[in-house]
């Protein structure tokens, strides 16, 4: 069979490259032996960054309904005991804040309703730090447009 240029039989037996279009193109592609596992240990990086990120936001995510639902018990709780004065409904809602996994940031009576925040601390995924999340809600008698 013929032989391809580029390429001859030294003494030893062994093919030789030589200097030209096809002798360098071998040799590139030699030289690229191992590019595979890069690209592998890439595309592992990527995903292990995504999934990081994913369980990060879903964290959040229900540290926020957590929050959300421990603010509206509390601002009911409150709601129910305005009768008694600010301080008891105060009181009140920062007991159902602290039983739902929250802490209470602030508590306003205006009347008869009442105006609850609350923080639900949590930490972010490989060393983000601690993170807090803010809720707000308001309860009070219902009048013909809703809370007054």
């Amino acid at each position: 069979m013929g032989r391809r240029v580029g390429e001859g039989k030294s003494e030893g037996g062994e093919v030789r490259m030589c200097e030209g279009r096809w002798g360098r193109w071998r040799r590139g592609w030699r030289s690229d032996r191992g590019s595979g596992t890069v690209w592998v240990v890439a595309f592992m990086a990527v995903i292990w960054v995504g999934g990081v990120v994913a369980v990060g936001v879903g964290g959040v995510r229900a540290a926020r309904h957590r929050g959300d639902a421990a603010a509206d018990l509390a601002a009911l709780a409150g709601a129910a005991r305005v009768a008694d004065g600010p301080a008891a409904a105060c009181r009140v809602a920062r007991e159902i804040a602290r039983r739902s996994g929250a802490r209470m940031a602030g508590c306003v009576v205006h009347g008869e309703i009442v105006d609850v925040s609350v923080t639900v601390a949590l930490r972010a995924p490989v060393g983000g730090g601690a993170l807090r999340v803010e809720s707000k809600a308001r309860a009070g008698p219902a009048g013909r447009d809703g809370v007054t």
